[in-house]
């Protein structure tokens, strides 16, 4: 057993550094009103917070993983039934259309119109209902566990005077720490509606040395954290878990604009958010995560080759056009990571002028843009049997053929654009144009690029479809 190991144990057994002193007694209920009881329940965190730094909690370790993996390969079902899902005709239920503008139907009760899910009465069962729940709320409950670790980890990492310096003062540090705090509210309520194998907090490893670099890393985690709920969450078989659900995104949201700001982004840049399948975000999540308890419980979602956007822009630059063309102005390899910040010429941090500078900030507009219509996009991606995520145990598969295309998929809309193959594993493309209503541009913000062998026509509500078609994934900042 690593030494990480014995400690994370040592310290189930003592309370939270910084914790208030437990109560003696415990009351059954809240108030003269309340129906609802309460017990003592055991921690569900693998790994505790322990220690403190400028006031602030963090866990013990960070890092990557250095051992050899026990299991391999995403979480399997006894059996699979096909390769691929077909592609089906219309709903043949779904032919309700109302020109009159008035109630066609009797009404089950007054002010009640006729229809919907979950409207007759029955009593709500706020827990997963189907293998497909599970895996996706698990997939969340990964997803909650990394932020809350991640939003600690930066506060108690960095001082004081590293934070006035990016321009991030106490009351903007005491505003990540309640986002931490909606993290634990968060994982605790999708741990309740999973239930005994929920999965359980692990180590991760970031790839960030700077403030800025820190929240640009969490404006990037958060859109793959939002947009991967905002892809299942309509096609769960519980419709009780979706709603809970859809309340604790709602504050993703809010968080991923949040950091925006703090990273000098333009906090809106879209009309409708882009929704994922499960398996695009456990892609850009997986390789942040270090090892986990014995016995987590795995997923089934899938592990794509990483697509590296060698010209991304560095968001830290006042002139986006000037980063450089091979993949040098983000950290590492790994396919969420952050702009360097730690510029030698050409920052914007400090630069106190409109259109130019990227202080945090309500609002910024860029007078150059980080991306546009008709940019060359310069793409260098990794061919598939890398070991990735928790102790190195996933590894990235395809199903595709070669690449032919470039998917962007952003608001409504996923559109496509050739790839033009320049060597082994290397090509590029020519950022698109095209418009979702008037003159609201479908590609912007921190949005998901692809490679496919098809330019298969695919919808917001089916997007899933396309995932054998996909080569390698990566992660764009259009703006």
């Amino acid at each position: 057993m690593s030494n990480s190991f014995v400690a994370a144990a040592a310290l189930l057994l003592a309370p939270a550094l910084g914790a208030p002193a437990p109560q003696v007694t415990v009351p059954a209920s809240f108030g003269p009103d309340s129906q609802v009881s309460a017990s003592i329940q055991p921690s569900t965190s693998g790994y505790m917070l322990a220690y403190v730094e400028n006031g602030y909690a963090s866990a013990t370790d960070h890092g990557p993983y250095t051992g050899t993996p026990t299991t391999t390969g995403a979480a399997d079902a006894p059996t699979t039934l096909g390769a691929s899902i077909p592609a089906g005709p219309p709903n043949p239920t779904a032919t309700y259309y109302n020109a009159e503008g008035v109630p066609l139907n009797p009404m089950p009760a007054p002010y009640t119109p006729a229809g919907g899910l979950g409207t007759n009465g029955s009593l709500p069962r706020y827990m997963v209902n189907s293998d497909f729940d599970f895996e996706s709320i698990a997939l969340g409950l990964y997803q909650e566990w990394i932020e809350l670790d991640l939003f600690h980890d930066g506060l108690a990492r960095f001082s004081d005077a590293d934070f006035e310096a990016a321009g991030l003062g106490p009351e903007a540090r005491s505003l990540i720490e309640f986002m931490a705090d909606q993290e634990s509210g968060h994982s605790t309520l999708l741990t309740n509606m999973l239930g005994e194998r929920a999965p359980k907090e692990c180590v991760y490893n970031y790839p960030y040395t700077t403030v800025r670099e820190w929240v640009d890393f969490m404006q990037r985690l958060t859109r793959f954290g939002e947009s991967g709920v905002w892809g299942f969450i309509n096609h769960l078989d519980s419709r009780e878990v979706g709603q809970l659900l859809a309340q604790s995104i709602a504050t993703e949201a809010r968080q991923q604009q949040i950091f925006r700001q703090m990273s000098g982004l333009t906090p809106m840049d879209v009309w409708f958010e882009n929704g994922w399948p499960q398996s695009w975000s456990w892609t850009m999540l997986a390789p942040y995560i270090s090892y986990c308890p014995e016995n987590q419980t795995r997923l089934a979602w899938q592990n794509f080759p990483t697509l590296h956007i060698l010209n991304n822009a560095n968001i830290n630059r006042y002139s986006p056009n000037d980063t450089a063309q091979d993949g040098s102005e983000t950290v590492g390899p790994r396919i969420a990571d952050p702009s360097v910040s730690n510029l030698t010429s050409g920052s914007c941090e400090n630069l106190n002028v409109t259109g130019y500078g990227c202080g945090p900030a309500i609002a910024r507009n860029k007078s150059e843009p980080l991306s546009f219509p008709g940019k060359k996009v310069l793409f260098q991606w990794e061919a598939p049997g890398q070991a990735v995520g928790p102790n190195n145990s996933y590894v990235t598969a395809t199903t595709a053929g070669a690449p032919k295309f470039v998917g962007w998929s952003q608001q409504l809309n996923l559109t496509y654009s050739p790839l033009t193959v320049t060597g082994n594993n290397t090509g590029y493309t020519y950022q698109p144009e095209g418009y979702v209503y008037g003159g609201d541009g479908i590609i912007n913000g921190t949005m998901a690029v692809m490679l496919t062998d098809l330019d298969l026509f695919v919808t917001p509500f089916n997007t899933s479809m396309l995932n054998p078609h996909i080569v390698a994934l990566g992660l764009y900042q259009a703006g």
